[in-house]
């Protein structure tokens, strides 16, 4: 293997270890701010059992983090997408923060709202230059599309 591929695998850990230390953060917060608060509020029938989440997003960042990378190796400047896509992992981050720390419900709606946003946004982008890097955010966008429903019920229903 010579020294360029080499430094791409180190780029792709990289772009995934970036990807799932934001995931670890949401985690995080999660956990130590989940209980009590979580099991007394009211959640909808199709709740998916707590065991369900971590192996979802947990497959969810590593589809996330090898289309970005994807992109990133794409000969194309990519610069600006990849901060658009960094922006949007922040702010992923930042509704565990505000539904499991603060307890905001309605925020929460709005920030994956605001996520979906981006991720419909960098799909367009991605297909422009790499389709498969797009299709790779596809189920991303479906379970986050899914969340918002759970949230909105969430939200309703308290």
């Amino acid at each position: 293997m010579n020294k360029i591929q080499s430094n791409k695998f180190v780029y792709l850990a990289l772009f995934l270890f970036l990807s799932y230390f934001m995931s670890w953060w949401g985690g995080y917060i999660t956990d130590y701010f989940k209980e009590p608060w979580y099991t007394t509020i009211i959640k909808p029938s199709y709740t998916p059992p707590d065991w369900i989440f971590a192996p979802v997003w947990v497959s969810l960042y590593l589809l996330m983090g090898y289309a970005a990378w994807l992109m990133w190796s794409s000969k194309k400047n990519t610069q600006k997408i990849l901060n658009i896509y960094f922006i949007h992992l922040i702010i992923n981050a930042s509704w565990s923060v505000t539904f499991f720390a603060f307890h905001q419900i309605l925020v929460s709606l709005i920030i994956i709202g605001l996520i979906i946003f981006f991720v419909i946004f960098l799909i367009k982008l991605y297909y422009s230059i790499n389709k498969i890097s797009a299709y790779l955010m596809v189920p991303y966008l479906a379970w986050l599309c899914f969340a918002f429903i759970l949230n909105y019920s969430i939200f309703t229903l308290n």
